[in-house]
């Protein structure tokens, strides 16, 4: 009798003491995993200080000027900066603002009267700039940056043009550059009306640009039909572009930030975002866990895996299934995402920096010269390092996955 009761408490003792040796691995794992995310967010914004000390130039222009692509690094910046607390990464972003906002809150180079949503991404990070130096002239750029939409060319249905000289286009890249910055502005300044236009943006792009047997969304829409990469029927472009789904998978999950829980159709975002994160999980590449340049063509002669839209897709996941806007399931197609990133992606410099390979430089539809958008287009334009469309959303998914 004693022999047996000494055998249930030596049995007990042993299940409890493997439960708990696989509690401490589990949490070894998980905080591995988190110190490798923001070991590498930390490498990576050293790196591009080291790369480009003036903040106004990661778009490998000397003199800088006031776009995306400067409030893309800023915005990754900042959030470093709330993370660590290490005042480099705020000053770094600071310094981007203070070399074009004046005293009077006005902007060096900003022309409102191009109507370019291109421009009003920057204005993203001088929210949390303004709230913690109390300058007026953050405050005031704001609301500059704001006044553009009030004014913007818009289709019939009411969706923002991506740009005035760009007639009657909306391009999935436009939701990012102009979505997130009018949903925080709506909640920061208290205007709740302006909610149910940042929704319509998203309906209307994707009623037009998704296509349902692919599982993705078009890069650009032309109401008019005129434009020579413009579907005579539909008026869509003719490919499916990596970075423009992840520029659009971006907005979604960055403009939902702001939208109240109980907002009406807000459920509708969520729904979009759920079609998107199903669209990138078709088309990963089951082997390196990446996505390529134009998306659905991946068997396609002189297609490549490409690391802006990699990035933003992981970041994009993490994000959503951490804030359980999709299924839980995801995480998994990101982790291999972000651990293909790591072994196909990231490069190690003689001076101890790190770069970001493989990121397509630009790509567009229409202007002049002009883009025709078709695969050839996408698989000729140029690839760079360290280009500021990968390197923001890389950081961006290192501090997700951390979480």
């Amino acid at each position: 009798m004693k022999l047996t009761m000494f055998r249930g408490k030596a049995l007990t003792l042993f299940l409890l003491g493997l439960i708990f040796t696989q509690c401490v691995q589990s949490d070894k794992k998980d905080q591995s995993a988190d110190n490798v995310g923001l070991k590498m967010a930390i490498k990576m914004a050293d790196s591009e200080i080291a790369h480009f000390p003036n903040a106004a130039s990661v778009d490998f222009k000397p003199e800088g000027k006031w776009d995306y692509t400067g409030g893309l690094i800023a915005s990754s910046m900042m959030k470093l900066w709330n993370v660590t607390g290490d005042q480099k990464y705020f000053d770094y972003a600071k310094s981007y603002a203070d070399q074009f906002i004046g005293e009077d809150g006005s902007i060096k180079g900003y022309k409102r009267s191009d109507f370019n949503l291109d421009r009003l991404n920057s204005g993203k990070f001088l929210f949390p700039l303004y709230e913690q130096t109390h300058e007026e002239k953050y405050k005031k750029a704001i609301f500059i940056l704001r006044d553009q939409l009030n004014d913007q060319p818009r289709t019939s249905e009411g969706g923002f043009w991506h740009k005035k000289r760009y007639t009657n286009q909306m391009w999935l890249d436009g939701l990012y550059m102009g979505a997130p910055f009018y949903a925080q502005y709506a909640k920061v300044f208290n205007e709740p009306q302006d909610f149910e236009d940042v929704i319509n943006q998203f309906l209307i792009v994707n009623e037009h640009t998704y296509n349902s047997e692919v599982g993705l969304n078009y890069h650009g829409w032309d109401e008019s039909k005129e434009q020579h990469w413009a579907n005579p029927a539909t008026g869509c472009s003719s490919q499916f572009w990596g970075r423009a789904m992840g520029w659009y998978s971006m907005a979604l999950v960055d403009a939902l930030d702001f939208i109240p829980e109980n907002y009406p159709r807000r459920d509708k975002l969520i729904t979009i975002l759920n079609q998107v994160a199903a669209g990138i999980t078709k088309w990963q590449d089951k082997k390196s866990g990446l996505w390529y340049q134009v998306l659905d063509q991946r068997n396609r002669e002189s297609n490549y895996l490409e690391a802006s839209a990699s990035c933003m897709f992981v970041y994009t996941l993490l994000k959503a299934t951490r804030l359980h806007y999709i299924d839980s399931s995801y995480k998994a197609v990101a982790v291999k995402g972000f651990d293909g990133i790591l072994k196909n992606f990231i490069k190690k410099n003689k001076d101890g920096t790190i770069s970001l390979t493989n990121v397509c430089a630009v790509a567009g539809l229409g202007g002049n010269p002009y883009r025709d958008g078709t695969y050839e287009y996408y698989i000729k334009e140029p690839v760079r390092d360290n280009d500021p469309k990968g390197v923001g959303p890389f950081i961006l998914a290192c501090l997700e996955i951390k979480n």
